[in-house]
């Protein structure tokens, strides 16, 4: 069921409030059990996240990482959310990024089944996730 933009924009906008304060539960709260969530780049991090359980671990190493994120706008039809947000880290000593992005939500039933981000500076944003999540060695890395 399609809800109207304003629904659909709080929804984003409770999202961000419990990322605001590291509450995955009320992330949870928000995603559908089978959300997609797709990361870009080529770090750790990317790719497409399949189902609660993944985007929420995402969501806990982004607060590792000390990865912040301030709403700029927000715009929305039926089905789909726009955000444009500053992301930005705030740990010391690493290499740091501060860069624009813009995330498309698809929202159905009142949760978000799927998510887009688009990042204004991709190549900080790589250097950013590399600085602060190394790969396992190759045997580790290669086990399920």
């Amino acid at each position: 069921m399609a809800g109207t933009p304003e629904d659909n924009i709080k929804v984003v906008q409770d999202f961000f409030a419990a990322y605001g304060q590291n509450d995955l539960g009320r992330i949870a709260a928000v995603l559908d059990e089978n959300v997609r969530w797709h990361i870009p780049g080529r770090h750790p991090l990317s790719g497409t996240l399949q189902g609660r359980d993944q985007v929420l671990a995402f969501f806990g190493q982004l607060a590792l990482a000390g990865f912040r994120a301030e709403p700029i706008y927000f715009g929305a039809d039926e089905k789909h959310v726009v955000d444009v947000h500053r992301g930005f880290s705030t740990v010391d000593g690493a290499v740091n990024v501060d860069t624009t992005w813009a995330l498309i939500y698809r929202i159905e039933n009142g949760k978000i089944v799927e998510a887009t981000n688009l990042s204004a500076d991709q190549d900080a944003a790589n250097s950013f996730f590399w600085s602060q999540y190394k790969l396992a060695p190759v045997p580790n890395r290669l086990d399920d």
